[in-house]
C-alpha cells in the first residue's frame, strides 16, 4: 500500500525543500479535491483491506466527516460545479487522519509475518 517518499531525502535539502514546497502547493491546488471541500487522505481507494481496517479505526467523528466530504464532493461532481470559495479546503485543514492509520495497519502486518516466519534455533 505504501508508495516510495522522497519527503525525507527532501526534507534533508534547504536548498530543495523551498521549491518542492511551493510546486507541491500549486500541484494541491491545481489537483482540484480542495476544491470539492475534500483531503488528500479522502483520495485514497477503499479496495485494500488494509484501508478497510483502517477506515474501521477511524474514531466516530472523523469517519463521519469523511463520509459528508465524499457524499458533498459526489453531488458536487454530478451537478458540475464547485463548492463556494468559503466552503473549500484550506491547506491547513488538509492534515493526513487515515495516512498514519494505514502505516500502523501495515507495520502490525509486518511484524506478525516476521513473527510467523522466525525460526527458533536450537543448539
Amino acid at each position: 500500500m505504501s508508495q516510495p517518499s522522497f519527503a525525507a531525502f527532501i526534507a534533508g535539502k534547504p536548498w530543495l525543500s523551498k521549491p518542492m514546497y511551493k510546486i507541491a502547493s500549486w500541484y494541491c491546488q491545481a489537483a482540484g479535491y480542495r476544491q470539492l471541500g475534500l483531503r488528500a487522505d479522502d483520495l485514497i481507494p477503499e479496495e485494500s483491506e488494509t484501508v478497510l481496517l483502517a477506515l474501521k479505526r477511524l474514531d466516530q467523528k472523523e469517519s463521519y466527516d469523511r463520509v459528508y466530504r465524499l457524499r458533498r464532493a459526489f453531488q458536487m461532481s454530478l451537478s458540475h460545479k464547485l463548492l463556494p470559495k468559503e466552503q473549500w479546503t484550506k491547506p491547513e485543514q488538509d492534515y493526513a487522519y487515515l495516512s498514519p492509520i494505514i502505516k500502523q495497519i501495515e507495520a502490525e502486518a509486518k511484524e506478525k509475518a516476521d513473527l510467523e516466519t522466525l525460526v527458533p534455533n536450537r543448539k
